[in-house]
């Protein structure tokens, strides 16, 4: 009894029902093919007897008639039984079968509220905002770290102007060398930029300049 109140022998025996059932009517049909085959053959030999008796001994051959004929009558009964104990067999089968679909999806649908349990489409939009912010809070603190203060003092602008300064100084010493003139020191603004224009002059002009000036000295000696 407890047993049937808890779904334990009894709900066993309600899902074995269906193939018991089968297997009785599995053994049923195996007799009545076995008794089909039977009169069929019972139905031939007398159909013999009565092609050897129908000219010598009409009697007998009319006696094997009616015997193949009463084996002809249970043949279309016994016929009748099978075509009716297959269709059964079938319906069970089927029956069963929808059965333990409708119970496989049933315990599938269970399952799929197990596993959802109290989750709603509310809980999932917070989860993923959750998500969203956490990955967005980890950009900046990467990007922070990454755009962080250098070690060390801070660098002087000013020194920097000064030093772009001195190598566009060296550029143009060079360049003009390279084409025999020279080139005085030129002023440099806050920003290292060219504060005034300084002509330059060619080298054989300058020598002139200096023989000119030695003369005007000797005749002021004089």
């Amino acid at each position: 009894m407890w047993g049937t109140w808890f779904g334990g022998s009894g709900a066993q025996k309600r899902k074995d029902a269906p193939k018991k059932a089968i297997l009785d009517l599995r053994q049923q049909l195996d007799m009545l093919q076995k008794r089909e085959k039977h009169l069929e053959n019972q139905m031939a030999e007398q159909e013999k007897i009565a092609k050897v008796n129908v000219s010598t001994n009409k009697t007998a051959a009319r006696t094997a008639l009616k015997r193949k004929k009463a084996h002809e009558h249970s043949l279309e009964q016994t016929s009748a039984q099978i075509s009716m104990l297959e269709n059964q067999i079938y319906s069970i089968e089927s029956a069963n079968i929808n059965q333990e679909t409708l119970l496989a999806m049933k315990n599938a649908s269970k399952a799929m509220k197990d596993i959802h349990g109290n989750l709603t489409i509310d809980k999932v939009d917070d989860i993923m905002e959750g998500l969203g912010e956490q990955r967005a809070l980890a950009e900046e603190i990467g990007n922070a770290i990454a755009n962080g203060p250098q070690a060390g003092e801070p660098i002087d602008e000013s020194e920097l102007e000064d030093e772009i300064s001195r190598l566009e100084q060296e550029n143009l010493d060079e360049k003009m060398t390279n084409t025999g003139m020279t080139v005085p020191q030129l002023p440099t603004g806050l920003n290292g930029e060219l504060t005034g224009r300084v002509a330059t002059k060619p080298m054989h002009e300058e020598e002139d300049e200096e023989e000119e000036l030695r003369k005007l000295q000797a005749e002021m000696a004089m």
